[in-house]
């Protein structure tokens, strides 16, 4: 992870980091990997979709917006701490 240093492992689907949930901004479009900014999102809020829960990610660079669908693997609290922040 570049925001916290942790070794990140994915699964194919992972989009960021289940430490801190920063995330870095290399796509337009899923898998793509057309963003030409390359900056990294922060986590800004936890929103809740029905039964769904995602991640809203603001890139610091050039402001672009995203939701991710939530990991189980996601640390709990962090989770608790965003949505506490937002």
């Amino acid at each position: 992870c570049e925001n916290c240093g942790i070794p990140v492992k994915g699964n194919g689907y992972t989009n960021h980091c289940s430490v801190c949930l920063w995330s870095k901004h290399v796509d337009i479009n899923p898998g793509d990997r057309a963003a030409t900014c390359l900056g990294m999102m922060q986590p800004i809020d936890i929103v809740l979709d029905g039964q769904d829960t995602y991640i809203l990610h603001r890139c610091v660079i050039c402001g672009y917006l995203k939701r991710n669908k939530r990991q189980d693997t996601d640390n709990f609290d962090t989770i608790l701490a965003v949505r506490k922040n937002s």
